[in-house]
């Protein structure tokens, strides 16, 4: 994998964690910045900047045995469509400049789509199923971003309509194109084979993400329908995660077995983010539970920084702490564990003050200087990673 284009993807997610930490630092003391505006800008850059262009970089790695010029072109494209974004959206947020970076970066993605779909290669039925379902759902994700300019036209930022739509492209992006992308990677690294009960949990993955939408809808169009057709799509979520512990179990062992300690704990922090997020989604099947977490933005955040950062993030750094560009010393581990630790204390500040705010008891004692001061060690840890990067002058050992 090249070296420079995870480099690019790492600076992307550096760029996003500093703003995500400036947006932090605004409840501490007043800045100059549009906090909405800066809002769009660490969004678009952490989800299309690093996580995106990450999957990108990985996928063409594993699935693209003859890597055509047209790749890294496309990339260095959609790279400057991030750019874009990463200097529009801070000054006018939604506005003319920004909107056609966006629309750039979707028609890249459009492009990208097409020629893994016609150019990928491989022999097993597991990461072939689920590469293509994951190209999919980016794909069908982007109808929400579709129909935003309608529905402001018709209806205004503030209808059903409009929120339902930026909800579609989350949900299907975060859960279906980023999850599914991620598991055809991981499943790549296991060597996993076409079995019975893989293809039971890649049919109830599917079911799954398809009828917990009906969770997001149900918060701007509420109807008892809606928390039925959610709760078959959690207990779906349930089953898959069964049949996931049984075919990963045996060949999860073998490959950690292979790593070096960090990369051991990193996997095992994604693997647990993952199944706690299920744990999280399945309490939605008590309404009043979906509601307070609706209600009160700390367990929002929180969940979408567990998906994003936990799972997401979590099993990319460890695809990446594999390579041949790592080279495992102190300042790496330092900065894998600042991550994962301010990770750790984010999301618990974030949870204990969404339950101050639920039963009335008010604030954390200076709990927006607390949250301010852990979140920098996400960038911290990011960071770290990059300076190990650009001081590997050589090769360590192959990328497996």
């Amino acid at each position: 994998m090249p070296k420079k284009l995870v480099l690019v993807c790492l600076l992307n997610f550096f760029i996003a964690a500093v703003f995500g930490l400036l947006l932090r630092y605004a409840f501490v003391q007043p800045i100059e910045f549009n906090y909405r505006f800066l809002t769009h800008a660490h969004s678009h850059v952490a989800m299309l900047g690093w996580v995106y262009l990450m999957l990108f970089a990985l996928i063409v790695h594993y699935f693209i045995p003859n890597k055509k010029p047209i790749y890294n072109r496309l990339f260095w494209i959609t790279q400057f469509a991030v750019v874009g974004m990463l200097f529009s959206f801070p000054f006018q947020g939604y506005a003319a400049v920004s909107i056609s970076f966006s629309t750039l970066h979707i028609f890249c993605s459009y492009y990208f789509a097409y020629l893994i779909f016609k150019h990928h290669k491989t022999e097993n039925k597991v990461t072939s199923h689920l590469l293509k379902m994951a190209l999919a759902f980016m794909l069908v994700s982007t109808i929400g971003v579709w129909c935003l300019g309608p529905a402001v036209a018709m209806l205004g930022q503030a209808s059903a309509f409009y929120q339902i739509a930026i909800q579609f492209f989350l949900h299907f992006q975060f859960n279906g194109w980023f999850l599914l992308a991620v598991f055809a990677v991981f499943f790549h690294k296991l060597q996993l084979q076409d079995s019975k009960q893989f293809r039971l949990f890649f049919k109830f993955l599917i079911i799954t993400t398809i009828l917990t939408f009906a969770m997001p809808i149900n918060w701007f169009a509420p109807h008892s329908v809606l928390l039925w057709v959610n709760g078959l799509g959690v207990i779906c979520q349930l089953i898959a995660l069964y049949y996931f512990v049984i075919i990963v179990k045996s060949p999860l062992k073998t490959l950690i077995n292979k790593q070096v300690t960090i990369t051991k704990y990193m996997y095992g922090f994604a693997l647990f983010c993952f199944v706690l997020k299920i744990v999280l989604q399945s309490a939605s099947l008590i309404p009043e539970v979906s509601n307070v977490a609706y209600q009160h933005r700390n367990f929002v955040i929180g969940f979408i920084h567990l998906t994003m950062l936990g799972v997401i993030s979590g099993f990319l750094f460890a695809f990446l702490l594999q390579n041949s560009f790592i080279k495992h010393s102190k300042t790496l581990t330092y900065g894998i564990y600042a991550f994962i630790l301010g990770f750790v204390l984010t999301e618990l500040i974030l949870l204990i003050q969404g339950g101050f705010f639920y039963f009335g008891i008010g604030l954390l004692p200076n709990y927006y200087l607390i949250l301010f001061l852990c979140s920098i060690l996400l960038p911290l840890g990011i960071g770290c990673f990059i300076y190990n990067i650009l001081n590997t002058k050589k090769n360590v050992r192959k990328t497996t």
